[in-house]
This record gives C-alpha cells, sequence and structure tokens, in this order.
C-alpha cells in the first residue's frame, strides 16, 4: 500500500477542516518509503522504511519498472530478492510529492512540513522550487 494513498489523505484533511480553521493547518508531506515483502501477512509483516532515493536505485539495481498508481497518487514496484522473496516498494516522486502539495492551495492550509528531512532526495526540492518562490 502507497505511504499516504491520495484519497485517504483527502478524508482525513475533510475532517481536519471540520474541527481546525484551515489556515492554522500544515500539511504532513512523507519523505520515505517501504519496501514490503510478500505475501503480506496482517499484524506480521514488517517492512523497513527506505528513502526515496534507495527505492530508485533498487528499481534500477532490479531492471524493473517503476508504475505508477492513479488513484492513491504513488509509485511502487515488484522485485525479486537473492533469497527468491518477492518485495512491492512504494514510494514518494515528484508526481505523488506534486500532487499531495496542490493540496495546499486547494484547502487554503498555511504550508507544509516535511518527515524526514535526513533523507535528501532531490525531486523533492525541484517540485517545491518549481511551485513556490523561495527567499533566502
Amino acid at each position: 500500500m502507497a505511504v499516504s494513498p491520495l484519497p485517504n489523505v483527502r478524508t482525513v484533511l475533510d475532517y481536519a477542516v471540520t474541527e481546525i480553521p484551515p489556515e492554522k493547518i500544515f500539511l504532513g508531506l512523507s519523505n520515505y518509503g517501504y519496501d514490503w515483502p510478500l505475501p503480506f501477512v496482517q499484524g506480521v509483516t514488517r517492512a523497513p522504511s527506505i528513502s526515496n532515493q534507495r527505492a530508485i536505485e533498487l528499481a534500477i539495481e532490479h531492471d524493473v519498472a517503476i508504475q505508477y498508481d492513479e488513484t492513491a497518487q504513488a509509485p511502487f514496484f515488484h522485485y525479486t530478492a537473492a533469497d527468491g522473496t518477492i518485495h512491492e516498494v512504494w514510494f514518494e516522486d515528484a508526481r505523488s510529492l506534486s500532487a499531495r502539495l496542490s493540496l495546499i492551495a486547494e484547502y487554503g492550509f498555511q504550508g507544509a512540513g516535511i518527515w524526514n528531512l535526513m533523507r535528501p532526495f532531490s525531486q523533492l526540492w525541484l517540485v517545491i522550487s518549481s511551485l513556490y518562490h523561495i527567499e533566502d
């Protein structure tokens, strides 16, 4: 499953604006992904978090195509590990980040906060600089 599927995000935001004035809300953006071993077993399967850059590197290493879920507005791919385990990786990219950042203007929010800045991802900053005027 996507890290933050857009329909789920919208559900939370639709509720949030009934309780909090939109201009007091900062939208949280995820800056990471998950590498899920399959099959997924509820309450048992654990997925390590990975950086978005590492997700892209994994796709390249395993020579697999990155797909895009239009409903979730999130990229994902599958690969087979050396031990034969199939993995499903969900992460964020420029498209998914743009979709989430567009919610700020749509809902009239104050801005956004990013979790986790300790995982550098150039696509994030390219999207932000294309959408907003950044002053020194």
